[in-house]
């Protein structure tokens, strides 16, 4: 598979990156549980089918020190017994948040509340953030058909 665009040499997609980049680095950094951050990114780039992320984000987790087990079950975390009741309302809200198309009204009260549980403001200002984030990346990444598989954990900084 061959990229539709060379968004890594074409000028005007690297200012936009950079731009998207600052936020995921204001994301990164913030009070977020590293382990749930690689959650979400997989979960929604599963969703979105983006290779290019799956890619990234499995590698990464992986290199954190996230078990196989865990991450061959992100997408069934409903029924696995692996995930921590934060984690869930995680996943639960980055459903929610990724798939705004598929359910009248957005996220619900419910997931929100439930999400409000286990983060704290700041955290879930970042939860939100990050999937605002990882959906943009995975909309790129889809519509300009980056391939997947040659990423190494580290090769972006």
């Amino acid at each position: 598979m061959e990229a539709r665009l060379d968004i890594f040499t074409n000028p005007l997609a690297g200012k936009l990156l950079r731009h998207i980049n600052s936020a995921g680095k204001a994301v990164a950094d913030s009070a977020l549980p590293a382990t749930t951050q690689e959650l979400v990114k997989i979960r929604a780039s599963q969703i979105n089918g983006c290779g290019f992320c799956l890619d990234m984000h499995t590698k990464d987790a992986a290199e954190a020190g996230e078990t196989p087990l865990r991450l061959n079950l992100i997408a069934a975390w409903r029924e696995a017994k692996v995930f921590t009741d934060a984690e869930r309302a995680a996943l639960e809200l980055t459903e929610q948040g990724t798939r705004l198309a598929d359910g009248a009204g957005g996220v619900t009260d419910e997931a929100w509340a439930n999400a409000a549980k286990h983060y704290d403001e700041e955290q879930l200002t970042a939860l939100v953030g990050l999937i605002a984030v990882i959906n943009t990346y995975n909309r790129l990444n889809v519509i300009t058909q980056q391939p997947a598989g040659d990423y190494v954990p580290g090769m972006f900084g």
